[in-house]
């Protein structure tokens, strides 16, 4: 199956009590949800029960709205297999999208890895995107107690603050300030009880469009200069901004690169970095000119998987220069520049730190 015709995937996760299955239920009620396939550990215990209308195969209930309700009682390949092959042979409605909701524990990693690593799925499904929620009223502690709620925030590309009906405006403030402390590109969007927030489920895949408002803000690179002014102020007069934990050791790096590259080289040393600091390399994203291209590619990652490479039609604006944008555990933009300039030729002249 080609890019384009293989069934795009929402990843929703968040901690323990975040508001997942509230979001949840909202989401399957959109119009434009009908023919989405929503996978959860069991049927009936998250709350799903009162929209559930009839079993239309083993593990496999219809909604109200249109969507198909999988229990995940085995391994998410399985499932995912099933599923393919019951819409092949018709035996439920069509299959246009798929809504995993992970436990509240869930590291996300493992399951971008087993949908870009394993050779069934990869062909069959795309990962779209990542949507985490975050309880503004329980970020701070989570943060600083959990690393599986850093990465869920980390690896997100767009995260829904719950619970703001029960918060104030200070408490909202604070959150937004902790999330774009761990993952600036990231667009955080305040929600209200039993409502989608508007935006949330459009153009996740943005960066493929080529639109240079578009990959601009997927890239997030004015976000990441906003977060550091804004520290670098705070450490004029003082004051310590105040941020989770983690974040001490949660880093965003951006590095450019004035001269295309060999692909070739450039796409083996990515694979290598991965390879030996692929823990530490929670995520990475970029757009790099590559030698006798017209156009930029663009870099996705997590930890040690790659997203498929894309190419997109156009610069979207004058800026021609490669930059990639690291988000890592405790490395140094020292360690990232030093490991590129040995495993794709990049000397320290054509290496340069954006922030």
């Amino acid at each position: 199956m080609t890019q384009a015709s293989r069934i795009p995937v929402i990843l929703l996760t968040g901690f323990l009590g975040s508001g997942k299955t509230t979001l949840l239920n909202a989401i399957l009620r959109e119009p434009g949800m009908t023919g989405t396939a929503v996978l959860i550990n069991e049927v009936g215990a998250v709350g799903l029960d009162h929209l559930l209308v009839e079993e239309v195969a083993e593990d496999v209930s219809l909604l109200e709205s249109g969507c198909l309700c999988c229990a995940m009682r085995g391994d998410l390949v399985r499932t995912l297999r099933d599923l393919f092959m019951r819409r092949l042979r018709r035996e439920i409605p069509a299959l246009d999208r798929v809504v995993i909701e992970t436990t509240g524990l869930a590291d996300p990693a493992p399951v971008i890895h087993t949908l870009l690593r394993d050779f069934f799925v990869a062909e069959r499904f795309a990962l779209e995107g990542v949507i985490s929620t975050v309880d503004v009223r329980n970020v701070p502690w989570q943060l600083a107690q959990h690393q599986e709620a850093v990465r869920q925030v980390v690896m997100a590309d767009r995260v829904v603050l719950t619970k703001c009906d029960l918060a104030d405006s200070l408490m909202i403030a604070d959150a937004e300030d902790r999330v774009a402390s761990l993952n600036p590109g990231a667009a955080c969007l305040p929600s209200e009880p039993g409502k989608v927030p508007a935006g949330l489920l459009e153009g996740l895949r943005v960066f493929d469009a080529g639109k240079s408002a578009d990959v601009a803000r997927w890239l997030g690179e004015e976000a990441i200069r906003e977060q550091q002014r804004l520290q670098a102020r705070m450490g004029v007069f003082g004051a310590r901004v105040e941020t989770a934990v983690h974040s001490e050791r949660v880093l965003t790096h951006v590095l450019r690169f004035a001269q295309p590259v060999a692909w070739g080289d450039f796409s083996r040393a990515l694979d290598t970095l991965q390879s030996v600091l692929g823990e530490h390399i929670l995520r990475i994203k970029g757009l790099v000119a590559v030698d006798g291209e017209a156009a930029p590619r663009v870099i996705h990652a997590v930890q040690h998987e790659r997203y498929p490479d894309t190419r997109l039609p156009a610069w979207p604006d004058a800026d021609h220069s490669s930059r990639l944008v690291f988000i890592v555990d405790g490395l140094s933009r020292a360690v990232l520049e030093k490991a590129l300039q040995a495993f794709c030729g990049v000397d320290s002249t054509t290496v340069a730190s954006d922030l």
